[in-house]
């Protein structure tokens, strides 16, 4: 398929977007009007630009069907300030109860049953129930164009934060397990960032990998091993050497099962790197794949 802005209607290329940029962390805006009524609406087009000075975006985009501007992007005009509230799992039906489009002056905060509390460096409330909370001061607002769908960048400088204590770890950090994040995705979708969704990979940012081209030709073009299983081969800083101690009965009765047949032994090797890769064991994974030769 391909999809050219301008030739398929803008609501259906808005869902393309949002089907495929996923999944996207939620800015659950409160906002206050000049009158001092709270406004309280989650967001998708939403991430962090920064951190000296920590600078956060979001887009209250224009609304595709009749191109009107949304309460909160009224809001920012208004007083320049935003709390973002982060979204988790045990929020996010009120959440989407709260995207619902209530005339103005009705606080979202009463309709969606959350708690407001009052924050330290801007009017407008926090959300008690959010894991985290950010107190914000809005920078700017790039207005990206005029007819429906067009964005509205909002700037903000984010001047507190705030973290419930019950999802950090025991070195003072964010548990991703506890923190327990949803995400949007395309249409009603939505997916959460916790327990089996969640994986680790680690940064090549301290030592230079020897990359997938620097692979053995017989592991860089093997039938069985995938591109992650060779991305993780390709972060390590050198090829290692084949321990001769390596104690493993799979290994020793591939290699004695098929002692005369290298290409069977090859595949059959291959996939036991492949189910050692994927469970996280480099190492193994790595003298099993030299262990042919």
């Amino acid at each position: 398929m391909k999809v050219v802005p301008g030739e398929v209607k803008t609501a259906q290329l808005h869902a393309y977007l949002l089907g495929s940029i996923a999944p996207r962390p939620i800015c659950f805006a409160s906002t206050i009007d000049s009158n001092g009524v709270s406004n309280l609406s989650p967001f998708s087009f939403f991430n962090c630009f920064g951190s000296k000075p920590p600078i956060l975006v979001f887009s209250p985009a224009r609304r595709v069907r009749d191109n009107t501007i949304k309460h909160t992007l009224e809001n920012v005009y208004e007083t320049r300030e935003v709390v973002i509230n982060i979204v988790n799992y045990n929020m996010v039906q009120q959440t989407n109860l709260a995207s619902c489009e209530y005339p103005k002056g009705v606080d979202e905060f009463v309709k969606a049953g959350f708690t407001p509390i009052a924050s330290d460096m801007v009017k407008p409330f926090r959300v008690k129930e959010s894991p985290v909370q950010l107190e914000c001061k809005v920078l700017q607002v790039i207005e990206t164009g005029k007819e429906g769908g067009a964005a509205n960048l909002v700037i903000c400088e984010v001047l507190c934060m705030h973290i419930d204590d019950h999802v950090l770890d025991e070195h003072g950090m964010i548990d991703p397990n506890k923190i327990d994040l949803v995400a949007r995705m395309g249409a009603d979708y939505y997916c959460r960032a916790s327990g089996p969704a969640v994986f680790e990979v680690p940064k090549p940012n301290k030592e230079l990998g020897i990359g997938i081209d620097a692979l053995p030709e017989k592991i860089r073009n093997s039938e069985i091993l995938t591109g992650n299983n060779l991305g993780m081969l390709g972060n390590c800083t050198s090829v290692p050497v084949v321990d001769e101690v390596i104690q493993d009965d799979r290994l020793t009765q591939i290699l004695r099962e098929y002692n005369t047949n290298e290409n069977a032994k090859m595949l059959a090797l291959h996939q036991y790197a492949r189910e050692l890769l994927e469970k996280g064991d480099v190492h193994k994974g790595w003298q099993v794949l030299l262990a042919e030769a």
